[in-house]
């Protein structure tokens, strides 16, 4: 992250929303690039590194999707995409081409600021090295100890099967970040059941079953309909 304010490179070709972001992320003290293609943003990501990227998809000159590709070839920066693009497929595919978050338009600047705020503290924590230090994981009355392989919720220990604990510990080492199911699967059932969503939906069940005061209404493993989960970070 930059010594003073952290910069953030907009990348947006409305020019309302370009002076909307603008004012909101200037009067919250971070420094503000803007580009209107996808050309211009990479030549200006290449020539003073942002340490976030906010993106639209729908650019003038290329897919936003080709631009967090050719991003991804070099740079870690977050990445999060604001598109009037709501569907499920959108998201996924950007998610999965290198994005870190994605919000649909319109959104509330609240809402933006706190994804800006996990995203910068997630990418300084691996800058840092911290992520192979992490011995514990903290969320409201949610604590996993990791070197105990232990979790609890308050002062209850809550016993979980081996593949419920990868679940919890992958989602937590990406806490605040939307995981599509695929990454999920891969992740923690092996490549040959990326395609297995059930198997994600039945233990993701049993493991808000164990965790949430209201499976319901879950505080901690949050849904993100059709794409995959997040693990609250705030």
């Amino acid at each position: 992250m930059s010594e003073n304010r952290p910069i953030i490179l907009v990348i947006e070709d409305d020019p309302p929303i370009r002076r909307f972001l603008r004012a909101s992320l200037s009067s919250h003290d971070f420094e503000v690039q803007e580009a209107s293609t996808g050309k211009e943003a990479l030549m200006l990501a290449a020539q003073r590194p942002a340490d976030l990227v906010i993106l639209d998809l729908g650019l003038p000159d290329m897919d936003g999707l080709e631009v967090i590709r050719r991003l991804r070839d070099w740079s870690r920066a977050p990445i999060i995409v604001v598109s009037a693009r709501g569907q499920e497929k959108d998201k996924v595919a950007a998610l999965d081409a290198g994005a870190d978050d994605y919000l649909t338009k319109p959104f509330g600047v609240g809402e933006l600021l706190a994804r800006i705020r996990v995203a910068l503290r997630h990418a300084a924590t691996i800058a840092a090295g911290k992520d192979q230090e992490t011995t514990q994981f903290n969320v409201g009355e949610l604590r996993v100890d990791l070197a105990g392989r232990r979790v609890f919720v308050g002062r209850q220990e809550v016993h979980l099967t081996p593949i419920e604990y990868k679940l919890l510990t992958t989602l937590a080492r990406y806490a605040g970040k939307v995981l599509t199911h695929r990454f999920l699967l891969k992740e923690v059932w092996g490549p040959p059941y990326v395609d297995q969503t059930h198997y994600l939906r039945i233990f993701m069940a049993n493991l808000r079953r164990k965790i949430e005061a209201d499976p319901a209404r879950p505080r901690y493993l949050l849904t993100e309909q059709g794409v995959g989960y997040r693990l609250a970070d705030e």
